[in-house]
């Protein structure tokens, strides 16, 4: 199941049917479109048991590598920062989630507001992302939490 907003959309959206492959069910009715380059966030909640966790990652839309006429979605193409092993790494470390949402509209200082209003932990991987450094913020904000209450 793909859910994928055509506000993100470079150029109109279409409508295809087309086959779904799994499940033996009806093919789906699907919008197919190209996503818009620019900055954007990715963004997850996470349930961290007595808290939750959001973890931001600033990234790069870019325009599609090759023209793909067969991908049967919306879809969007990113370079995650700083770079793809250092934020691949950060979003597992903070328990970034599978399923996300991806914005071009909203920044991660919005998403850090909505977090501190919400007492939700908040992590952000952006350009100047250190693992080690994020391992230890991490470590001290389990802490941190642990004696709020």
């Amino acid at each position: 199941m793909l859910e994928v907003c055509p506000s993100i959309a470079q150029n109109k959206a279409k409508l295809a049917i087309r086959p779904l492959g799994i499940g033996g069910k009806a093919d789906p009715v699907r919008l197919i479109f190209s996503g818009k380059a620019g900055k954007a966030v990715n963004a997850t909640v996470v349930d961290m048991g007595e808290r939750f966790r959001m973890v931001v990652a600033d990234l790069d839309a870019i325009d599609p590598p090759n023209q793909m006429p067969n991908l049967p979605v919306g879809h969007a193409f990113w370079k995650l920062q700083p770079n793809f092993d250092i934020g691949t790494q950060a979003w597992i470390l903070a328990g970034g989630a599978h399923h996300s949402a991806f914005s071009l509209d909203i920044d991660a200082e919005m998403l850090r507001t909505f977090a501190e209003y919400f007492g939700i932990e908040f992590i952000h991987i952006n350009q100047t992302t250190e693992l080690a450094q994020l391992k230890n913020e991490l470590r001290w904000n389990d802490l941190a939490y642990k004696f709020a209450k």
